[in-house]
This record gives C-alpha cells, sequence and structure tokens, in this order.
C-alpha cells in the first residue's frame, strides 16, 4: 500500500522552530518530486515548498523564504521541511505529496498525499 506519513507537527511559541518529516511507505521516493503544502483553517491549500527527485531543484514561496528549508534523504525515504522563525500565520495543516514530473504550482497535479501533520504557532 503506497503511503505518504507526515509527522513532527505541534505547538510552537513564535520565533520558534520545527521540523516536518515526510515519510513513505509502499514505494520509493527517489523517482518523485515532493512538495509541502499547508492549509489553514477557512483558507485553500498553498504551496510551500517543493523539491525535484534529486534535490537539485528546490523553491519556495515567498512567505517562507529564508525561514524554511526543503531538504531529502532518498537513503531514508524520507523529504523534511525545517521551518524557523515560526509566525502565528504559519499555523495550519502541513501536508507533502509527490509529483512524478518535477514540482508544479498546480497543487492538482500532484498525485499521492499524507493525512497531513498540524502545526500551531501560538504563545
Amino acid at each position: 500500500q503506497l503511503q505518504l506519513v507526515e509527522s513532527g507537527g505541534g505547538l510552537v511559541q513564535p520565533g520558534g522552530s520545527l521540523r516536518l518529516s515526510c515519510a513513505a511507505s509502499g514505494f520509493t521516493l527517489d523517482y518523485y518530486a515532493i512538495g509541502w503544502f499547508r492549509q489553514a483553517p477557512g483558507k485553500e491549500r498553498e504551496g510551500v515548498s517543493c523539491t525535484s527527485s534529486s534535490g537539485g531543484v528546490t523553491n519556495y514561496a515567498d512567505s517562507v523564504k529564508g525561514r524554511f528549508t526543503i531538504s531529502r534523504d532518498n537513503a531514508k525515504n524520507t523529504v523534511y521541511l525545517q521551518m524557523n522563525s515560526l509566525k502565528p500565520e504559519d499555523t495550519a495543516v502541513y501536508y507533502c505529496a509527490t509529483r512524478e514530473s518535477g514540482c508544479s504550482g498546480y497543487i492538482q497535479e500532484y498525485d499521492y498525499w499524507g493525512q497531513g501533520t498540524q502545526v500551531t504557532v501560538s504563545s
């Protein structure tokens, strides 16, 4: 069974850090671009970051540039999102998803999705 599982979310104070993980089971992530997305209550899901299959290409939403870092460890079949200097507006459920043909700005082009992990930034 193909599955993506996000973990690492939680409650953190403004200015704090979290590292999210996206682990795959039932398939290898080596050939997939991986995107991180988030959805806040009452808002549409939005792209946060993406990494190509090799990790050689990464991109970020303007709102997280300089604060978030995406990385991947194909040996562990896992992709990470390091989130620093967190702000209350980063509060959302964070999802990872796969795409076979490189990163895309279109959410509907991503194939497999995890169940999400909640990130809450609050004092």
